[in-house]
Parts: structure tokens; sequence; C-alpha cells
């Protein structure tokens, strides 16, 4: 059955059975990661679950990219584990507040657009990292409760069931897409383990999901100046690694699905449901990865799917409990890492030969970044940062300089290539200061002066020349490097001389 609707200004084909059991199968898949999200900040398991809910839904109707799954992450439990250590769980509610705060600004400033700027071997170094983050996340499940890891019987049981679930999601699809290949592996592998008797993990041997509807609760904090001080920082870092890990979520599923989301309008929604669980005593989060992946692999393209996974979730939490805590760990074992493997990007390790060592240099550092301190943020950062410096290094031996003297005498430099922080040394080694004529003309035809450090490498250059009694021409500047030169006069000496002859040629 499906219909063409317009839900909140998308208009989507919606496939109603395809996005109710998607949205179903999520919502089991949510329960453990929430709660094991919510115990590594060291918060309850309820905290995980009504963030999971308020993040669900809200960026489920009104975010930029239908069909994206968000809720509690464990970026964000990182960044939140010292703050409840110190000064406890109230504290984190207004935190959580304020990085909404941040965020819904940053999407009415129209920032999302500064995801451009993150470079496709950094969105695979980010994609394999988390896939390997996933897959050894699984690897708990491996060890009884003192940490040792599980053999004999115990060990082989899971082992099998796990591989069910996995040989269940690989080779459904291929039979049928009656129903989705996830949650019949958890259907099939949660009625062998009940009605054999099986004595395997449960959700429930990891904690209690029994609660009632989120309740409304003004963070009881001091409201002064001392308390901004202290949860700004920890809401500013929530803030950017929300924004990060979600825009680039939302990045994977538009080249999945072939469509286009809108990362403002997500940026303000995460913002929103980011103030909202504050408010309703949830620990907040951002789009999550290995849950969107689940959803749109199902075959769900709509909002519906994520309004039922967040509906489901506190269904299960207000009235479900008890079934759902019965739910084996292995099928939800098994689901994760078939999520990892799907999330891996293959295609990248035929990269190696291909692409340039540099980027397979940022793609390998960011994946070990991600994997091995389990920050998404502070991996995209490094690796942006990387390959900038890449990028500037690259172009900054591109800078050349064309030389010729004229029949008047007068020596020409045809500059080629960005003058920039990273040229500038190279550019003022290509004049030959001493031996050149009483008068130079320095051509920009086809450079730009990029940087205060160019102007500054013209200060210098024009410098010297004056000093040896020489003239300095500057010719074909554009109208934006002669504004950058003039705004450079209030604060550094910018030793120009601008021959009236080429002023007509300045704007060609």
């Amino acid at each position: 059955m499906q219909k063409v609707i317009n839900l909140f200004d998308f208009k989507q084909k919606v496939d109603y059975k395809t996005e109710v059991l998607s949205g179903l199968t999520v919502a089991l898949a949510l329960v453990p990661e929430a709660v094991a999200f919510a115990l590594i900040a060291g918060l309850s398991p309820l905290t995980g679950l009504y963030a999971a809910f308020m993040m669900g839904l809200v960026t489920a109707v009104f975010g930029g990219r239908p069909g994206m799954i968000s809720g509690a992450t464990g970026a964000v439990a990182v960044v939140l584990v010292a703050l409840v250590k110190s000064h406890g769980v109230e504290y984190i509610f207004a935190t959580v507040v304020l990085a909404g705060i941040f965020q819904m600004l940053t999407g009415f400033l129209k920032l999302g657009k500064l995801i451009r700027l993150v470079p496709h071997p950094v969105i695979f170094g980010f994609v394999n990292g988390l896939a390997i983050i996933i897959f050894m996340s699984q690897l708990e499940q491996f060890k009884d409760s003192s940490g040792n890891w599980l053999t004999g019987n115990t060990l082989y049981m899971l082992l099998g069931l796990v591989f069910l679930t996995m040989l269940i999601i690989w080779g459904l699809p291929k039979i049928t897409k009656a129903i989705p290949a996830s949650l019949a592996s958890i259907l099939v592998v949660f009625g062998i383990v009940y009605f054999a008797g099986i004595d395997t993990r449960t959700v429930g041997d990891i904690a209690s999901i029994q609660g009632g509807f989120p309740p409304f609760h003004i963070p009881a904090i001091p409201f002064n100046i001392e308390t901004l001080m202290l949860i700004l920082p920890y809401a500013a870092i929530v803030a950017g690694v929300g924004l990060i890990e979600s825009l680039l979520t939302l990045n994977i599923v538009d080249e999945i699905t072939e469509t286009r989301g809108r990362g403002n309008k997500e940026a303000v929604a995460q913002g929103a449901a980011n103030i909202l669980s504050g408010f309703f005593s949830g620990m907040g989060g951002c789009a999550m990865i290995g849950q969107s992946l689940i959803n749109v692999s199902n075959g769900a393209r709509a909002r519906l799917s994520g309004i039922v996974a967040s509906v489901m979730l506190l269904v299960f939490v207000m009235f479900g409990s008890g079934l759902i805590e019965k739910v084996p760990m292995a099928a939800l074992t098994g689901l994760m890492i078939m999520v990892a493997i799907g999330t891996f990007e293959w295609a990248s390790l035929k990269t190696f030969t291909k692409f340039p060592k540099s980027d397979i240099f940022v793609m390998i550092m960011v994946t070990l970044v991600t994997a091995v301190l389990h920050n998404l943020a502070l991996a995209v950062i490094i690796g942006v940062i990387i390959a900038a410096l890449v990028f500037a290094w690259d172009n900054a031996k591109r800078i050349r300089a064309r030389k010729s003297i004229d029949s008047n005498g007068v020596k020409h430099y045809e500059i080629y290539g960005p003058l920039f922080f990273g040229s500038t040394t190279a550019f003022a080694e290509k004049f030959d200061i001493l031996n050149d004529p009483d008068e130079i003309i320095i051509d920009f035809k086809e450079s730009r002066v990029v940087d205060m450090s160019a102007i500054e490498s013209l200060n210098k250059i024009t410098e010297r020349y004056q000093k040896v009694g020489k003239k300095v021409h500057l010719k074909h500047l554009s109208p934006d490097c002669r504004q950058l030169i003039k705004n450079a006069e209030e604060i550094i000496d910018v030793n120009v001389i601008e021959d009236p002859t080429y002023g007509v040629m300045l704007n060609e």
C-alpha cells in the first residue's frame, strides 16, 4: 500500500507496511544501545531511553533527512562522563539544553553547509572507523559478567544464534522482501530461544527498561554565571559532536538513497530535540548511523519509520518492558554485526593504489582515531586539519613565475598559482633583486593574493626593491586582492607602488 503524501513540506511516496515494520525493527535495536550509552555516561537506563524517544520523534517529524534515525549516542555519552561524575545528572540536563540552543543557532545561521568542507577521504575514514566501533562493541556480548571470554557450550550456543541472525539478514531478501530481514531474524531467534528454553543473555540482563512517560523537569541547578561557565564548554562540545555526526550521517544516507537532505533544517531539528530532551529527563544525542542504515536498508525512505521507531520505543518502556527484556542479545548482536559489515566502505580498499598517498593517509588516520579513541568528532576535525595542511602543501609547490624583459628594459614576473601562507617562501625565491633592472612588474593575472601572509610577503619584496632604488608595479590584481591590500594598510606597512599607466588594466 503506497500513497504520496506531503508531510511537513517533504513530498515523499510512503510504503506504510515497510515504514511501520522498519520502525519496529529500529525500536527493538534502539533499546540495548540507549541503555548501554546511558550506562557509559554513568546515568540511569531510562535517561538514555527517554533521550532516544525524544530525539527520535522530534527529528523524525521536523528533521531535514526523512529516514534518518536519531537517539542517545556514544559520542555524546563520552563527552558527558566527566560532568556526571563531578556535578551529577541535573547539570547534564542543563548542558543538553544549552547544546540544543547552539545547534538551533547553527541551523538558523545556515552554517550546516560547512559540512561540505569535509573531504571524501575523511568521510571514508569516518565510516570505516565507525564500522569498526560497531563491530568491536559487540564483542562484549561474548564475555561473562567478570569480563572473561565465554567458553564451551555457552559460547557455541551464542555463536550459533548470532550466525543464524546474520544468515537470515543476508539470505531472506534474496527470497522475499515482504518483511524486513532484520525484524524477521529477531523474531526467529526470539522464538527459538523462548520455545526451546535456551539459557542465553537477554536485554533484561543488561538493565530494566520499565518506566513511564518522560517527566517534564526543569534542571535543578543554580541559574548564575558560575553554572553557565561550568556547562558552557561541555555544551559546545556536545553541540559540535552532535552536528558533525548528524550531518555526516545525513550525507551518507543521501548517497544511499540518491536524494538530498537539508543540513540546516536538520541542525535546527537536532537542537530542538536536545532542548526537549533536557527538559524531559533525557541525556541528549544526535543522529545514529547504525540505526539509520538499518532503517534505509529495510527500504524506509519517509518520516513515518522514524516516528514509529520512537513511539514504539516509548511503548516498550511503558507497557512492553517485560516482553522486550526477554529478547536475546544474540539476535541484536548479529544484527549490529551485519550493520558493521554494511557500514564499512569496502570500495575504499580499492583506492590504495589509485588515490593520492595524501588521501590514503588521511583516510587511514581518521579510521584509526575513530576506532581507537571512539571520538567521532575529534576524528573528523583531525582529518579535516590534515587534509587542509596537505592541500596547502600541495598548492604551495605550485606557485611559479615566468620571467621576461620587454623592449623598454622592464622585467616582468608573471605569477602562476595562489600566493598564501604556504607559498610565500617559494614566492620570495623567484626574485633576483640585486640583478634585476630598475623597474619591475609583478603580474598577478594568473594568481591571487589570498591572505595576510601573502600581503606581508609582497610588503617585504617591495621593501627590498626600494632599498636598492628600484621601482615595483603590481599588475592585474583582482578587486578582492586590492581590497585585501587596502585593509592591510591599517595593520602593516604595505610598500606597494602602483603605476597609473597600469591602472586601466587592473580590472582586465
